[in-house]
């Protein structure tokens, strides 16, 4: 089955990628992926990769098999043969860039977070919502095949009643106070730190799992205040040639919530947890049992019922890697034979790609990344007035 687009049948999906780094190439290998792996009925094409320096994305188009490269991404917008905008930048230029291509009829999918404030999030939904377009948010963790079944097993009502969730994110590339400054730490760039970074990730699988939030508290701590300029860093990073940049966002930040089905959680992200690389942990607490997940085991799911008999109750430990039982994995490999974390990227990719051809609603869209950003911002507003916040509900449809 084809996709109509202004009145022409198009037997591929034409991607244009706006960043080409760390985040580029992981959205690079899911659309090659999902065209040998998922086999979709309108595969995707590799058409256009853009970034400001034309040296590295001129070698990048070369490196990862774009046919094309641009260093203006409004350029990339204004191409007829280009469907969808994938925006892999830095978190300033998400709202721009989204609203330009649903402007232009393009589909979008964008890195998360969605936007640096609420703000903006709700004048990007409004945008994608009124011009019709596919809209997702790369939320990938969603994705992972063990989390899939997390989300069964607690649909089903495997564990009861949901009465606690406990989430961290924990990561130590900055824990060395020689580290050097990076965009990641311009609250201008990037619009916070751990916060926005990781908590990001634990509150929209928090959402996706249980519920939505209904309150919160925080605080949070910046820990180095500045940070020394690496040599051969770009003219963005220098200010006035000096040898360090303050550090304007967040080194870790924690909160408490209530959900709105009136379980607690607890939330960790920071990026100063010495030893722990990338650590995103979820525990989740119900009446008949619980689930644990640890993103540094991806392909398992502990799991704990109550409705074992007393002398077998303990947490089993599930390999989630059955392709008659466990979603996404009949693409891959058989039994046991274990995926990574860019399999998550294909499976995004794939999803994708099966809802613009079949017109099908996609998730997480633009309305999860602003709920998201809600939660975020209830946060920092809790830091700030040293108290309770109340997360915002409204959309731009209710204003």
């Amino acid at each position: 089955m084809n996709s109509k687009k202004r009145g022409v049948f198009l037997s591929y999906l034409r991607v244009g990628l706006i960043g080409y780094k760390f985040m580029g190439k992981a959205h690079t290998q899911a659309y090659k992926n999902t065209n040998f792996y998922f086999n979709p009925k309108e595969p995707f094409q590799l058409r256009a990769i853009c970034g400001r320096n034309e040296e590295n994305v001129k070698f990048a188009a070369h490196t990862y098999g774009w046919e094309s490269y641009e260093t203006d991404w409004e350029a990339v917008i204004e191409r007829d043969d280009i469907d969808i905008i994938d925006i892999g930048t830095p978190s300033d230029t998400h709202k721009d860039i989204a609203i330009s291509a649903a402007n232009a009829g393009k589909h979008v999918l964008t890195e998360k977070p969605m936007a640096l404030n609420v703000r903006d999030a709700k004048k990007m939904l409004k945008s994608v919502t009124d011009a019709g377009v596919q809209h997702m948010v790369s939320f990938t963790y969603r994705r992972v095949p063990a989390i899939r079944l997390a989300k069964r097993i607690i649909a089903e009502g495997r564990i009861g009643k949901v009465y606690h969730v406990r989430a961290n994110y924990l990561q130590d590339w900055l824990a060395d106070p020689q580290a050097p400054f990076a965009w990641r730490l311009d609250k201008n760039v990037a619009g916070s730190g751990a916060h926005g970074d990781l908590n990001a990730h634990i509150i929209d699988l928090t959402r996706y799992l249980v519920s939505e939030f209904d309150e919160v508290v925080g605080m949070s701590e910046t820990f180095i205040k500045k940070r020394s300029i690496e040599a051969g860093s770009t003219n963005e990073e220098k200010t006035n040639d000096s040898a360090s940049r303050d550090v304007t966002v967040d080194d870790a930040t924690l909160f408490l919530a209530r959900l709105d089905n009136g379980a607690l959680g607890s939330f960790e992200a920071t990026r100063y947890a010495t030893g722990r690389k990338n650590n995103e942990y979820i525990e989740i607490n119900g009446s008949l049992g619980s689930i644990v997940f640890n993103f540094e085991r991806m392909n398992e799911l502990q799991f704990l019922s109550k409705e074992d008999e007393p002398h077998l109750q303990g947490y089993r430990n599930i390999l989630v890697t059955e392709p008659e039982y466990h979603e996404y994995m009949d693409a891959w490999w058989p039994p046991g034979h274990l995926i990574g974390y860019e399999h998550a990227f294909t499976h995004q990719a794939s999803d994708l790609a099966q809802a613009i051809t079949q017109q099908q609603p996609i998730y997480p869209n633009f309305e999860d990344g602003l709920r998201c950003q809600q939660v975020l911002e209830a946060v920092d507003n809790s830091i700030k007035s040293r108290t309770w916040e109340k997360v915002e509900k409204t959309n731009y449809l209710n204003l």
